[in-house]
C-alpha cells in the first residue's frame, strides 16, 4: 500500500524538473526574456556538456560486474519482441519501413535517463538507479545505434530509388563517400556522380555539392544560427532563407539538427539560400531551357531541414519542380496552365505547411513530395508493353558496407558516445582493481552533472515553448502515440518481464520504466530523417504533461 510520505517522496523528486521546465517554458512564451539565438546556445550546452557529462557521471559509477541479468533480458526480450512483430506487419501486411522506425521509437525508447532515474529512485529505492543507468548503457550503445543504421538504411534507399530506379540499381558495385559526408539524412547539400565500367558495372560517389553548386549560384552565406538549432520541428519561418540578421526573429520553425538534445553534428552546416539566390537560380533555369529543351535538368530537391540540393539525374530529363516555402514561390518549367493545376492539388491534400518541396516529373507525371513525413513517391517505371518496372536494389554487402560508414561517421562526431564509452572503461577499470577517481577530476565533473538533470528540463521547457502547438500531428495520432506509450509499452513490458522470471519490486520499476515519456533523442533523429518529426514531438511535448500522473496511477496500482 502507498502511503502518503512515498507520494510525498515522488513528489519531491519530480516537482523540481517539472519546476526547472515551468521557467524555461514561461521565459520564452510569456516573459520574452530568451531570444532563439539564446535558446540556441542553451541547447548547444545542454547537447555537448550537460548531458553527456550526466551519463558519464551515472554509467562510472555504476559497478558493470553485478547487472541484473533478469533485468537486463526482460528489456532486451520486449523491445525484440516490438522489432519482430513490426517488422512481420511490415513485410507482409505492407506496413512499410517508416511506420515501422516510427512505432519502434514511440513503443520502447523512453527518457530514461533524464525522467527514469530520479523517479525510479524515489518510487522503489537507491537500488533502482543501478538497474536505469543499465538500461542507459544499453540504449546508448545498442538500441540508437540500430536505430541510427535504420534511418540510414531508409535514406540511403530513398537515395537509390530516386537516383537509380528500376533495375539501374542492381548494377551498382560500389558506393564511395568523400571524407566530409558524414551521412545520408539530407541535411548537408550532397551529389552524386556515377561512373558506367565497360562490363556495365556502376561506381557511385557521393560528395558535398556545396562546391559543385558554387559556379551556378551565388555561394551560400553562413547561417546567423550554429547547427545546435533551436528545438523547434521546422524551420524558421518567413522567405524561406532561414533566419537572416536584423529581421525580427519569430518563434515559430526552427531547423532543429543532430546536435539538439542530447546529440550533436560539430559540423557547420551552409544555410538556406536567400531569396535573391533563389531568383538567379530560376532565371537561369529559364534561360537554360529556352536554349536548349532537350538538355536534361539537375534534380533540385530539398533536405528536410530546408536546404536545397543537387544531383544529376541519370535517368529522368524535362524536371519541373515546385518550392513552395514562401509567397514568392519557385517554379521551374511550369506552364501557366501546370502551376494552376499543381495549386489545386496542394489544397486538396490540405498542406497547411509553408515549408514543403514538390519535384514533380514531367516525363511521368509523379511527383516526389516532402512534407511533414518526407516520404518520397518514386516514379513508377513502364517498359514499352507498359509493364511497370520493379524496384531493384545494389547488393546486400553493398548496402551494408555505406550504411555501416555513414553510421561509424555519425557516431564519432557524438558527445553521448563517447561519454558512455568512457564511463563503461572507467567503471570496468574502476571496480576490477579499486581504483578511485582523483577528487580533481571526480569534483570537476559532479559540478557539471548536478546541472545536468535541471538543465535538460529547462531545455526541454525551451523546446516547449518555441512550438506553435504542442499537438503537433493531429488529435488521432496523439492519441494514438499516446496508447502506444503508455499502454502498450509497459503491457509488452510486464509480458517480458514475466518471462524471463522477473517478480516483485523489479517486476513494478520495470512497468513504470516503459510507461516513461518519450524520449529525446528518437525525437531528434526523426527530425534529421524527415520522419514523422510531428509525431515524435508530441510525444516529447505532450508525453512530458502526461507521463507524471500515469506512472503516479501504474505505480499506486502495484501498490494496492
Amino acid at each position: 500500500m502507498i502511503s502518503g510520505n512515498d507520494f510525498y517522496k515522488v513528489m519531491c523528486a519530480m516537482v523540481p524538473l517539472y519546476f526547472a521546465m515551468l521557467v524555461a517554458y514561461s521565459s520564452v512564451k510569456w516573459w520574452k526574456i530568451f531570444t532563439p539565438e539564446q535558446c540556441s546556445g542553451i541547447n548547444r550546452f545542454v547537447a555537448v556538456f550537460a548531458v553527456p557529462v550526466l551519463s558519464f557521471h551515472f554509467i562510472s559509477q555504476n559497478n558493470p560486474y553485478q547487472m541484473d541479468t533478469k533485468f537486463i533480458l526482460a528489456d532486451t526480450f520486449s523491445k525484440l519482441l516490438v522489432l519482430v512483430l513490426l517488422s512481420v506487419w511490415a513485410v507482409f501486411f505492407n506496413g512499410g519501413l517508416d511506420w515501422l522506425i516510427t512505432l519502434f521509437s514511440v513503443a520502447t525508447l523512453p527518457n530514461t535517463l533524464v525522467m527514469g532515474i530520479p523517479l525510479l529512485k524515489a518510487m522503489y529505492g537507491d537500488f533502482t538507479q543501478s538497474l536505469m543507468v543499465q538500461l542507459v548503457v544499453l540504449q546508448c550503445i545498442i538500441w540508437y545505434t540500430l536505430l541510427l543504421i535504420l534511418f540510414e538504411y531508409r535514406a540511403a534507399t530513398l537515395l537509390i530509388q530516386t537516383q537509380f530506379p528500376g533495375k539501374t540499381a542492381a548494377s551498382i558495385t560500389k558506393i564511395e563517400l568523400d571524407n566530409d559526408v558524414i551521412s545520408l539524412d539530407g541535411r548537408d547539400p550532397l551529389h552524386t556522380e556515377s561512373e558506367v565500367e565497360s562490363n556495365g558495372r556502376i561506381r557511385v560517389r557521393i560528395r558535398k555539392s556545396t562546391s559543385s553548386a558554387a559556379d551556378s549560384i551565388n555561394t551560400p552565406r553562413a547561417s546567423n544560427l550554429s547547427n545546435a538549432e533551436i528545438f523547434s520541428v521546422n524551420t524558421f519561418g518567413g522567405g524561406g532563407g532561414g533566419y537572416r540578421s536584423g529581421a525580427s526573429p519569430q518563434y515559430c520553425m526552427s531547423g532543429y539538427a543532430s546536435s539538439d538534445a542530447y546529440s550533436l553534428q560539430p559540423t557547420p552546416r551552409q544555410s538556406n539560400f536567400n531569396n535573391n539566390e533563389v531568383d538567379q537560380l530560376e532565371m537561369m533555369n529559364g534561360a537554360a531551357n529556352t536554349n536548349n529543351t532537350n538538355t536534361p535538368v539537375s534534380v533540385w530537391s530539398r533536405s528536410p531541414v530546408g536546404r536545397l540540393f543537387r544531383h544529376p539525374s541519370p535517368v529522368f530529363t524535362g524536371v519541373k519542380m515546385l518550392w513552395d516555402s514562401s509567397p514568392s514561390s519557385v517554379k521551374f518549367g511550369n506552364t501557366h496552365h501546370e502551376e494552376e493545376e499543381e495549386e489545386e492539388e496542394e489544397e486538396r491534400q490540405g498542406s497547411s505547411n509553408n515549408n514543403h518541396v514538390v519535384v514533380a516529373l514531367a516525363a511521368a507525371g509523379k511527383e516526389i513530395s516532402f512534407r511533414d513525413s518526407t516520404k518520397v513517391q518514386i516514379p513508377e517505371e513502364t517498359d514499352t508493353k507498359g509493364a511497370e518496372i520493379s524496384q531493384e536494389m545494389p547488393h546486400a554487402l553493398v548496402m551494408l558496407r555505406l550504411i555501416l560508414i555513414v553510421v561509424g561517421r555519425k557516431l564519432s562526431r557524438n558527445p553521448n558516445t563517447y561519454s558512455s564509452v568512457l564511463g563503461v572503461l572507467w567503471s570496468l577499470i574502476s571496480f576490477k582493481w579499486n581504483v578511485g577517481m582523483p577528487s580533481l577530476v571526480k569534483y570537476s565533473i559532479k559540478i557539471i552533472s548536478d546541472a545536468g538533470l535541471g538543465m535538460a528540463m529547462f531545455s526541454l521547457g525551451l523546446f516547449m515553448a518555441l512550438q506553435p502547438r504542442i499537438i503537433a500531428c493531429g488529435t488521432k495520432r496523439a492519441i494514438i502515440g499516446m496508447v502506444i506509450r503508455f499502454l502498450c509499452g509497459p503491457i509488452i513490458m510486464s509480458a517480458a518481464s514475466v518471462a524471463v522470471g522477473l517478480r516483485g519490486v523489479k517486476l513494478h520499476a520495470a512497468i513504470v520504466q516503459a510507461a516513461l515519456p518519450q524520449g529525446i533523442v528518437p525525437f531528434v533523429f526523426a527530425r534529421e530523417y524527415g520522419l514523422h518529426p510531428d509525431i515524435l514531438s508530441t510525444g516529447v511535448i505532450f508525453g512530458m504533461l502526461v507521463s507524471l500522473p500515469v506512472t503516479l496511477l501504474y505505480y499506486i496500482c502495484m501498490g494496492l
